[in-house]
């Protein structure tokens, strides 16, 4: 009877000093006394995560990198996939510019007839200027030839074969053409240079020549219609007690970024020259 008396009164003992603690903790009392007791459990507990943080990145960022350098190296894929796409139809609608201008220019000349050739190949040599277009015999296209574009005059047709025809450039050494000034009617002789400048000759010492003249092909000589747009005079030279004035002209047609070009095929060059010399 005793023992259990005993048992009980340390039951209630231990209940007064538990809930003694409990008001004491609610009531901020012991907060110092707890945090002095609970900071080393702390710092393990902290401790214990460290470690667990660092083995687990030990083993699962490598498998993260390699995902992240996969997807990097699929978005690298992917936007040179797009970059190639936008440069695809840039130049499609850049070949569809030029088409349309193609066209507006035979519409507004319909007395002419014409083939649209691209071209493909340029010649090598700095010394010659040339291109190669992939239309041919084949599809009409006979030496001689004259060959333009929106701009103007681009030169003639000097070799052909079934499918494809060489230009010669109105720019070429070889090349010369009989035109005449718009504003003033007075004809001259355009030649080409191993340069590539068009040099204006054999302009009478007496004409008035300014620079922004409009020059057009004059039709004499038989190898060129006539009223075919070149250029523009950039300046005139008159040396002294000369009988002609020379001159150099730039052309309309930027020559190096040429990529299409219509062939005037219903126009047959004609040598005069072999019935001169007779």
């Amino acid at each position: 009877m005793r023992f259990e008396n005993n048992r009980t009164l340390r039951t209630v003992v231990i209940s007064l000093v538990i809930v003694g603690i409990i008001l004491l903790a609610l009531s901020g009392v012991l907060r110092p006394v707890l945090g002095k007791v609970m900071d080393p459990f702390v710092r393990v507990q902290g401790w214990i995560s460290n470690q667990f943080m660092a083995i687990y990145d030990f083993f699962t960022l490598p498998r993260d990198v390699t995902d992240l350098m996969a997807e990097n190296s699929q978005l690298r894929n992917e936007v040179s996939q797009l970059q190639s796409q936008i440069i695809e139809l840039e130049e499609q609608l850049s070949e569809a510019d030029i088409l349309y201008a193609l066209l507006d220019f035979a519409r507004a000349k319909p007395e002419n007839t014409y083939v649209a050739a691209s071209v493909i190949g340029r010649d090598p040599n700095p010394f010659m200027h040339y291109l190669i277009i992939d239309h041919g015999s084949d599809d009409g296209i006979r030496y001689g030839m004259p060959v333009v574009t929106q701009q103007g005059l681009v030169g003639k047709v000097d070799a052909v074969t079934a499918s494809a025809s060489r230009i010669q450039l109105i720019n070429d050494p070889a090349s010369s053409i009989n035109v005449r000034m718009q504003s003033l009617n007075v004809e001259a002789q355009l030649t080409g240079t191993s340069t590539g400048d068009l040099e204006l000759t054999m302009i009478p010492s007496d004409a008035n020549v300014q620079p922004g003249e409009i020059l057009l092909t004059s039709g004499l000589g038989g190898n060129y219609p006539s009223d075919i747009l070149i250029g523009q005079v950039l300046n005139v030279q008159k040396k002294e007690n000369a009988i002609f004035q020379t001159g150099v002209v730039e052309s309309q047609v930027d020559f190096s970024s040429l990529r299409a070009v219509l062939v005037i095929t219903n126009f047959i060059a004609i040598d005069i020259q072999s019935l001169t010399n007779e």
